[in-house]
C-alpha cells in the first residue's frame, strides 16, 4: 500500500464543491472570500443568507488517480467542472468535501501571464513573473536565455510589455510557465494560446516536460492534444466523473456523447441549410444496399448520401462532404465529380448525390461529416450543415483487415489495405 501511494502524483477521493448562489466563484472558499466576510462583520454587516437549495455542485464525488511521470487529461463541455477541479488541485479553493493528495511541488499554468505588470519590461516581468510562481532569482537567471529565446521575444525584452502584441504577451507568459521545473505541471487551455505554428511549438514543450518523467494533468477542448499527449483520461459532465480511461478511449465517448446520428433530416425547407437557390433536406451515412447505419465493419463500402432541392435554376452546384476523425482532424474533402452533371448547369428539382468510401480505407473510430453545398465559378458557399451526421467505423478482429493480428492502438487518418508484393531470393 505504502509503495502504491509513493507512485501516485494526485489522489483525489470523493471531491465535492458546492458554490452558493449570489456569491462569486472566487470567494467562495477563497482567501477573497475570507477577507470580505471579515470586512462585513467590521463594519457590522451581514451577508443575507442564501435559500437553503440556493447552491450549485460544481463537482460531484470526483475520485481519479494519477501516476507520477503520467501526461493525464482532463475533458468536458463548458460548465462540466473542469476549471473548478483544477482550482482545487492547485490550492486556489478549497473543496466542500473529500480531498486531493498533491504529492511534490506543483505548478498551475491556470493563466497565462501570471504576475506581469503592463508598465515593466518583459526582463522584468520574467523575473517579477517567476517568483510569483516560486521559482528562485537565480534559476530564474540560469533559464532567462532559454525563456526569451522560445518566447522569440529577444528583440522586444527591454521594452515594456503594455506595448506587446498580444501573441508577443502570450508567449512570454508561457515560456515563463512552462520553464519551471515542478514535480507536477498543470496546464488549462494553455495549449490554444498564438498562432499554430506556436501552439505546435507549445505542445512540444508539454511532450518534452512528460518524456522527462514530470507529471502533467492537461485540459483542453483541443482533443488532438489530448489524444497525442495524454495516456490516460477523464471526462466530466455536470460536476461528475462520467468515462475513464485511456485517453483515445475517453475523447470517443466524448465525441460519440453528442448524440450524432448517422442521418439528418430538413423536412421544413424554411429549416433547412442553404438560401433562396438550393437547400439541403437530408445526408446519411449507409451500406450498399441502402441501410442507414452508425457503425460501419472497416472492410465493407460506406455511402455517404445528400439529398437537396434546386429551387432557382442555371447554377453549377458542387456537392461537397468534409468527413473529420474523432481527433478532429480533416480525413478528406470530397467534390462530387459525377460527369453527368460536372460543369452542367442544373434545373430546379431533386437531387440526390451519392459518394462511395471503399472497404478497407477508413481508420477505425468515429467519424463525422459536414455536407456542403457550393458554386465553384465564382466560388460560394450556399448551403453548410457542420457535423450533421456521425457514424463509427469498426476494426476487423477475423485478421483479414489492415490490421491482421496486431492488436495494440494504431494510429492514422486512414487504414488502406494495400497490395504488397516480395521478391524472394535464396541464399547461394
Amino acid at each position: 500500500m505504502v509503495n502504491e501511494m509513493n507512485d501516485l502524483a494526485v489522489q483525489v477521493e470523493h471531491l465535492h464543491k458546492r458554490y452558493r448562489l449570489g456569491t462569486t466563484h472566487a470567494q467562495d472558499g477563497s482567501l477573497a472570500g475570507a477577507l470580505a466576510r471579515g470586512m462585513r462583520q467590521l463594519v457590522g454587516r451581514r451577508a443575507a443568507p442564501p435559500p437553503a437549495d440556493d447552491s450549485l455542485w460544481a463537482l460531484r464525488d470526483v475520485s481519479f488517480e494519477i501516476k507520477k511521470g503520467e501526461v493525464f487529461g482532463v475533458i468536458g463541455t463548458n460548465g462540466s467542472g473542469k476549471s473548478t477541479l483544477l482550482k482545487i488541485l492547485s490550492r486556489v479553493t478549497e473543496p466542500t468535501k473529500g480531498r486531493a493528495i498533491i504529492n511534490g511541488r506543483f505548478c498551475g499554468l491556470l493563466e497565462v501571464g501570471t504576475g506581469f505588470h503592463p508598465e515593466l519590461t518583459g526582463r522584468d516581468n520574467v523575473f517579477m513573473s517567476g517568483a510569483i510562481l516560486g521559482m528562485k532569482r537565480e534559476e530564474i537567471a540560469r533559464k532567462f536565455d532559454e525563456i526569451v529565446a522560445f518566447a522569440e521575444v529577444e528583440q522586444f525584452i527591454d521594452t515594456p510589455v503594455k506595448h506587446y502584441s498580444s501573441g508577443m504577451y502570450v508567449r512570454l507568459g508561457f515560456s515563463v510557465l512552462a520553464h519551471m521545473d515542478p514535480d507536477i505541471l498543470i496546464v488549462d487551455e494553455v495549449l490554444a494560446v498564438g498562432d499554430v505554428r506556436f501552439q505546435k511549438k507549445c505542445m512540444g514543450k508539454m511532450e518534452d516536460v512528460g518524456q522527462h518523467g514530470r507529471t502533467v494533468i492537461l485540459v483542453s477542448h483541443d482533443m488532438p492534444a489530448i489524444t497525442r499527449m495524454c495516456s490516460r483520461a477523464i471526462l466530466l459532465n455536470k460536476g461528475t466523473v462520467v468515462e475513464a480511461g485511456p485517453a483515445h478511449d475517453v475523447v470517443n465517448h466524448y465525441l460519440h456523447a453528442g448524440h450524432i446520428q448517422p442521418c439528418a433530416e430538413w423536412p421544413d425547407p424554411a429549416q433547412a441549410p442553404g438560401n433562396e437557390v438550393v437547400r439541403l433536406r437530408a445526408v446519411r451515412a449507409q451500406t450498399e444496399s441502402g441501410l442507414i447505419m452508425d457503425r460501419f465493419d472497416i472492410r465493407r463500402p460506406i455511402d455517404l448520401e445528400v439529398e437537396f432541392d434546386v429551387i432557382k435554376p442555371g447554377q453549377i452546384f458542387v456537392p461537397v462532404f468534409n468527413l473529420y476523425n474523432e481527433e478532429d482532424v480533416t480525413v478528406f474533402i470530397a467534390h462530387d465529380r459525377d460527369p453527368t452533371w460536372q460543369r452542367t448547369p442544373r434545373p430546379a428539382g431533386r437531387y440526390v448525390s451519392t459518394a462511395r468510401i471503399p472497404g478497407n480505407f477508413l481508420a477505425e473510430g468515429m467519424m463525422t461529416v459536414s455536407p456542403l453545398m457550393m458554386t465553384e465559378d465564382p466560388f460560394r458557399l450556399h448551403a453548410h450543415a457542420p457535423r450533421a451526421l456521425g457514424f463509427r467505423v469498426d476494426d476487423s478482429g477475423d485478421g483479414d483487415s489492415a490490421r491482421g493480428d496486431f492488436h495494440g492502438r494504431w494510429p492514422g487518418v486512414v487504414r488502406p489495405l494495400l497490395e504488397w508484393r516480395t521478391r524472394f531470393e535464396p541464399v547461394r
